[in-house]
């Protein structure tokens, strides 16, 4: 018949949380179950302060719970409490859970501003384009009154060579002169070779 043993010291007051770990590391089952029942609060307390999400410090709590079964070898009585040791693994898997959000926050923001952000492309045409139409301006104002008003009904309003005629009451000939010689203008203002 087997001898029970007896941890610590009189059978009332049980034995205290760092002997309980020493036998949770050698796979004690019983010893586990009095160890949960000791530091489930305080870690669940603990691990709230950080986390506040209640879902979230539940899950943590069961984490930290899980990683004292598995880790109880790792404690060093000399380096402090066993209850000091349980609630440094507890804040820093809750720290970990607030890093990870944050990074997995962080990384959705930069790409829903990826999405908002033109193609490089884009942002080439577009500025391309207005220093064009810059430049387009600046050489319509080197134009004669009469040819800029022409090139402007012709072209920018869509008018036909005679609207422009009857709109401006000059020869239709005049209409076309002045078009031509405005082009001729334009185009060695931009630089366009024929």
């Amino acid at each position: 018949m087997k001898e029970a043993v007896q941890i610590g010291g009189p059978a009332s007051a049980g034995p205290d949380l760092q002997e309980l770990l020493v036998h949770v590391a050698r796979g004690d089952q019983d010893a586990f179950s009095r160890v949960y029942d000791q530091v489930c609060g305080p870690v669940l307390g603990l691990v709230r302060s950080v986390l506040r999400d209640p879902a979230q410090s539940e899950e943590v709590a069961q984490e930290v719970l899980l990683e004292v079964w598995r880790t109880a070898t790792r404690f060093q009585p000399s380096r402090g409490s066993a209850m000091t040791w349980v609630l440094t693994l507890a804040h820093r898997r809750a720290v970990d859970r607030v890093r990870s959000a944050q990074a997995a926050s962080d990384r959705e923001h930069r790409a829903a501003l990826l999405d908002r952000t033109p193609a490089y492309d884009e942002v080439t045409e577009q500025v391309e384009a207005s220093l064009e139409r810059e430049q387009v301006r600046r050489c319509l104002r080197t134009l004669t009154e009469l040819q800029r008003q022409s090139v402007n009904l012709a072209y920018y309003q869509g008018l036909a060579y005679r609207e422009v005629a009857e709109l401006l009451s000059v020869p239709l000939g005049t209409v076309k002169t002045r078009l031509r010689d405005g082009l001729i203008r334009l185009r060695d203002c931009l630089g366009v070779t024929a």
